[in-house]
């Protein structure tokens, strides 16, 4: 049994390149594998390993400059959920694009889930969803908006398009772990609107501490590791992924007639070319070897 920590903090760091090497050493000297991003605004990711390994990764963490109080979310996997470790340089550790926003200075009020469910049933509440539209397709709160977005960076554009549907509302908000609310309720405040809430923990706390016979959420949540999904209690979930076009899909979709392994599922047979279908074929006939050969194919990693 492995255990996936999924975290991110917002402080400054001067010099994240000079935190970069040290990471990564100790997660290769513990066999932890995952994906750690940072920026000068802090850290953000999601690792698994042994619970050993794991307690060290996040004693080196807590000891950088204003992680002392940073805070993280525990789960198990079954099989180790990736492929292998990448700590990453980025201009943000969750892209927004909208270089005003810092959840440092202001965020929207947090939301214990054992609160939430109140919240979001009161008729003066609209519940936005800002995760994007594959991950709304297979779970979400009830009459929760989706703003269909590809990626976060369209949210600001999407409000920007909607907001007057919101008059005299008051707005709360969720993503899978609360890293995209951080930016997303400060981003709003900035335009003007202070009854905004945010799920704290996000999802995955929500999933983790209310009961399922209490529970408001349907369906399953996406996470960015080879789960694929988790449900109530955080349990592993349903879900495969299409290596082709990243999206979740159901185990009885590989029966319909769309699907290849590597190469196309029922969501993305239409938006490849035949080119990009002979090279993702080329892949998989790779990652089918190295499978035989007892090695890992990077083309396999998520």
């Amino acid at each position: 049994m492995f255990t996936v920590c999924a975290l991110y903090h917002f402080t400054p760091f001067a010099d994240p390149a000079a935190i970069r090497g040290p990471l990564l050493d100790l997660c290769k000297s513990q066999e932890i594998t995952g994906s750690l991003l940072l920026a000068k605004e802090g850290i953000n990711g999601t690792v698994a390993g042994k619970g050993p390994a794991i307690d060290k990764l996040l004693a080196h963490i807590k000891a950088l400059p204003g992680c002392s109080d940073i805070v993280w979310k525990l789960s198990t996997a079954s099989e180790q959920p990736f492929g292998k470790m990448k700590v990453r340089l980025k201009k943000e550790i969750v892209t927004m694009g909208q270089p005003d926003v810092d959840p440092r200075a202001a965020v929207g009020h947090y939301v214990e889930p054992k609160d939430w469910n109140e919240l979001i049933s009161a008729p003066d509440v609209v519940v936005i969803d800002t995760r994007n539209d594959y991950e709304y397709a297979i779970g979400t709160f009830e009459n929760a908006i989706d703003p269909e977005t590809k990626s976060f960076g369209e949210f600001p554009a999407w409000w920007e398009e909607n907001k007057e549907r919101f008059h005299n509302k008051r707005i709360a908000m969720f993503c899978t772990g609360g890293i995209r609310c951080e930016k997303s309720t400060n981003f709003v405040k900035q335009q003007g609107i202070d009854e905004v809430y945010h799920l704290q923990g996000g999802i995955l706390k929500y999933l983790e501490e209310v009961p399922e016979d209490e529970s408001l959420w349907k369906g399953d949540c996406f996470v960015f590791d080879g789960r694929v999904s988790v449900g109530h209690g955080l349990k592993e979930g349903p879900h495969e992924m299409c290596h082709a076009c990243r999206h979740p899909i159901m185990p009885e979709d590989k029966n319909r007639p769309e699907w290849e392994e590597g190469v196309s599922c029922h969501l993305c047979i239409d938006k490849t070319s035949d080119t990009d279908k002979a090279r993702f074929r080329e892949r998989q006939k790779q990652i089918q070897l190295a499978k035989k050969r007892g090695e890992k194919h990077l083309g396999a990693d998520l």
